[in-house]
């Protein structure tokens, strides 16, 4: 549900046998978050473009996308960020019937069909604008979704559902086996010298 954008580089003058390039040194004036549900039938998106990730803004935007979608059982896919697993989003789902949450295996992200669409506006509208400040970019993601929302299309999954189920159940086997480590920190040297 949730995707950082940042501004792009800035683009260098055209040149012959060089049709774009870009410079590495670029400044970042910023983030935001990017909170959107995307309906698969239609390829309509809802979205909101927040300054920071919160469980606040998240409940918010789960009241938009029920209000878009009245009298219709919805069923979200989610990644496994804090804000979606909260005390507070319980509550919240408890007290919403006909909404359903369904998390995605660690490491699966691309099961969340709105990952496709995240990347499609990465790749078309992100990775060839530049930004000079939040306002900018809040306003470019805001344009691009409601242009998207203009002329939507469904997003159809390829592999199906059976070899979709293969692949969940081989990355939990997996996961499974090889569980992950906890981290050690490192403890550092003193290095305050008298």
């Amino acid at each position: 549900m949730l995707c950082g954008a940042t501004m792009a580089q800035p683009l260098l003058p055209l040149r012959a046998r060089k049709p774009q390039s870009w410079t590495n040194e670029y400044v970042r004036h910023g983030t935001q978050a990017l909170l959107a549900a995307l309906e698969i039938a239609s390829g309509q998106v809802v979205a909101h473009v927040k300054q920071r990730r919160t469980s606040v803004n998240f409940l918010r935007f789960l009241k938009e996308v029920v209000e878009a979608f009245p009298e219709r059982e919805l069923h979200m896919v989610l990644d496994n960020l804090n804000i979606h697993k909260n005390a507070a989003a319980q509550r919240w789902l408890k007290r919403h019937p006909r909404v359903h949450f369904h998390y995605t295996p660690t490491h699966a992200s691309w099961v969340n069909m709105v990952e496709c669409f995240f990347s499609i506006l990465g790749k078309q509208g992100l990775s060839h604008s530049v930004h000079n400040s939040k306002r900018q970019l809040k306003e470019f993601l805001l344009n691009y979704i409601a242009q998207n929302n203009e002329n939507p299309r469904p997003f159809l999954w390829t592999k199906g559902p059976q070899k979709l189920q293969r692949i969940i159940e081989a990355t939990k086997e997996y996961q499974a086996t090889h569980p992950r480590k906890p981290r050690k920190r490192r403890r550092r040297p003193n290095t305050i010298n008298n």
